[in-house]
């Protein structure tokens, strides 16, 4: 009793901690800039008490922005989360099973074939497309019950597949749509307001209150599948719910940003290593630290490079990338 409660108190700690890093670096993140303001000016303008011209700045151009990269962080690392629960491996991510790949697919070809569309049907677009690449997956992987290994393999194809389709859109479509299109491509949340977070917010804090209430699922099928069913566990029904939730969330998080990669497999790892492997924690921590992770590369992205305002998505590959490979490495040593 009193270790679950050491236990307890240890999570409420991380939780807590992660929870005042986030905000202090988001208030950081509002003063700093071209124009750099004040921390107590921000945090006027946050409690409505701020008379002076860079209010508009912080309200209008900077908060929606951060706001953006905490909500999409989130997002991406609780997706990943899931499908490396539901894989059990610490190597899978929405990239890898194909799945940003046919948002990116379905977002392209909207942003060629209409003009003058609502940024608030993009995220819609987005799942679609996530969801139809996630559905091929599925049904091709399917003999008998859906395995990790046939999920994986299929869906490195699904991608390469979805690559290409993108790249032949772009291609073909409008001249003047490639730089704007080719931007979104990269991962970038620069210019985003208050409609681009209208459009996303609903499915971040509808989903992943979802996502938590298959932890308990998620820590059985930790413990392999002819354990998972001797416990009670509807294997293939928790496998599908617990895919389509994670699809929805990455699937939103690109339409709105673009193909931010690699947070869907750094923030899980982390937070694993952080708090260990118990779902019920680790969904949370996770999402706290795609937020951070996200917000440090547009800090990075906004900052480095002035007048330069680099793509987000640039930062988290360039680290996302190499960890990649080691994590391969790793693995490969280990057996």
């Amino acid at each position: 009793m009193a270790r679950r409660q050491g236990q307890a108190g240890k999570y409420a700690a991380i939780l807590l901690s992660l929870g005042l890093l986030t905000v202090a670096l988001s208030v950081f993140c509002l003063s700093v800039g071209s124009v750099s303001i004040p921390i107590r000016e921000v945090l006027l303008s946050l409690i409505g008490r701020n008379g002076e011209g860079s209010d508009l700045i912080i309200m209008q151009f900077r908060l929606p922005r951060i706001v953006a990269a905490l909500l999409i962080g989130a997002a991406l690392a609780v997706s990943g989360s899931l499908f490396q629960g539901m894989i059990r491996n610490p190597l899978a991510s929405p990239d890898l099973l194909g799945v940003t790949g046919g948002a990116s697919v379905a977002v392209v070809a909207f942003m060629t074939l209409f003009t003058g569309y609502s940024i608030h049907w993009v995220p819609v677009i987005a799942i679609a497309g996530a969801f139809m690449a996630a559905a091929i997956n599925y049904a091709m992987a399917w003999k008998r019950g859906v395995t990790p290994f046939r999920l994986v393999l299929i869906g490195i194809g699904i991608s390469t597949a979805m690559s290409a389709m993108t790249m032949f859109l772009l291609l073909s479509g409008p001249a003047y749509l490639a730089a704007q299109v080719l931007n979104w491509m990269t991962g970038s949340i620069y210019g985003t307001n208050w409609r681009y977070i209208e459009a996303v917010w609903p499915w971040v804090t509808v989903l992943i209150p979802l996502a938590l209430l298959f932890a308990k699922e998620l820590n059985i099928q930790s413990l392999g599948e002819e354990a998972a069913i001797g416990l009670g566990s509807r294997l293939q029904l928790s496998r599908l719910l617990v895919l389509l939730i994670g699809v929805a969330l990455a699937g939103a998080a690109v339409g709105v940003a673009g193909t931010i990669s690699f947070i869907g497999l750094l923030a899980p790892y982390m937070a694993r290593k952080l708090a260990g492997n118990s779902y019920r924690i680790l969904i949370p921590v996770a999402a706290f630290l795609g937020a951070i992770t996200l917000l440090l590369a547009d800090l990075a992205g906004r900052m480095l490079f002035q007048p330069l305002d680099i793509p987000a998505g640039v930062f988290t590959a360039g680290v996302g990338a190499p960890f990649f490979m080691y994590l391969l490495f790793k693995r490969k040593r280990l057996g």
